[in-house]
Order: C-alpha cells, then structure tokens, then sequence
C-alpha cells in the first residue's frame, strides 16, 4: 500500500529533507499507494511543511489501479510522470509540475545540462496520449494478468511473492546468490534484490514483461 506511515515519521523526525514517493509500480516490489495510505501519509507530511516531497508516477498507464497523490501536502513538491514505460524506453519523456520555487529550480539546472527537450519525442507523446494508438487499458490489463499469474504459480508452490502493480513481482529467497545462477543456468535472467534493499530479507526481482499469461 506505500511507504509505511510509522518508517516516513521516523525519519522525517530523525531531520530528512526530502522524500521519494513511487505510486504506483514501485520497483521492485509493485507497491501503489491505496486511498487510505495516502491519506494517513498526508497527516504525516502535514506536519513537516518544509520537508520537499518528490512523487514518481512512472506507472501511468500500465497500471489498472488508481492514482492517489500526495502532492500540495508540504510547501515544496513535485510530481512526475514518465512516458517510457507505457509507449517505449525510447521515449526518455516526463512532464513535471509543483510548485513554482521547485518547478523554477529544475528548470534552472535542466538549462545547465542538456537545455532543452526534443520537440520531436514532445509531439510523439502529445499524439499518443491524445490518440488512441496505444490502447493503456488493455496495456494494463496484460501486464496484471501476466503477473497474477506468476505470483498465483508462485502460491502454488509454497512461495509466498510480492507484485501488486506494474511489472515486476518481488520474491524471497534463502540464497540470492545461488537463486540468481540457478535462473540463469535456466535462460532466465533476473534482478538481484540486493540493488534495492537495505535491511530487507534476501530476495530477486522478476520482470514478468517477457511472460505470457
């Protein structure tokens, strides 16, 4: 359901500036932000007006669940959505909006960098998403039957596995190491979870995009 209420309280008591919020799709584990988790995570933040609050929406449109932001709750926010998931990895496009100091920042370090946003990958998002080219539902709807599937398989054997939204499925291990060559000696390549845990038990991450049904 999102970040739990009780860790984003203690660590902006413990003095961070700042806070990422994935949600929807969150990698690795899937997680999206329910209704009600949002509204708790919000008396939180409520509480910390200085904390900058940064929201990634990258799940837009492969995601059959809905949208519950946080954004507006602290005095400095931004919240973003990226097109490559849903229309292609070659489409490295997001719109951001917050407010107008934030806002204003990030546009001041894109002009350091690479300036400017090619116009040309602009007017392809602009067309997919006011098209119907690409139909997101139906997007959606494969990528969750893909991995209620597995995660169902998963069940079946004794594997309890993690994968509410989006495309990956968490899935614990008692040796990651060996899990990952063991997959691997098999044609499959998967992500070792120790690229996103701290203190997390041992798991992998699958990407159910090359699964069928």
């Amino acid at each position: 359901d999102g970040p739990l209420v009780a860790d984003v309280e203690r660590v902006l008591r413990a003095g961070a500036r700042a806070i990422v919020v994935t949600d929807r799709a969150q990698n690795p584990t899937g997680a999206s932000v329910s209704g009600r988790r949002a509204g708790e995570l919000k008396a939180v933040l409520a509480r910390h007006p200085d904390v900058l609050l940064i929201e990634d929406d990258h799940g837009h449109a492969i995601v059959d669940l809905p949208l519950h932001p946080l954004a507006g709750t602290t005095d400095h926010w931004a919240f973003v959505r990226s097109a490559a998931k849903a229309y292609g990895p070659d489409l490295r496009v997001a719109v951001l909006t917050g407010d107008a100091v934030t806002v204003d920042r990030v546009a001041g370090r894109q002009r350091l960098g690479p300036g400017w946003v090619s116009r040309l990958l602009q007017r392809a998002v602009l067309h997919l998403w006011t098209s119907d080219a690409v139909d997101t539902a139906a997007v959606a709807r494969s990528y969750a039957e893909r991995r209620d599937a597995l995660v169902h398989a998963l069940a079946e054997r004794g594997v309890v596995a993690r994968g509410r939204s989006g495309m990956n499925v968490w899935v614990p291990v008692s040796d990651e190491t060996g899990a990952i060559a063991r997959l691997l000696h098999a044609g499959w390549a998967v992500a070792p979870g120790a690229r996103f845990r701290m203190a997390a038990p041992q798991a992998v991450r699958l990407t159910v995009s090359p699964l069928t049904a």
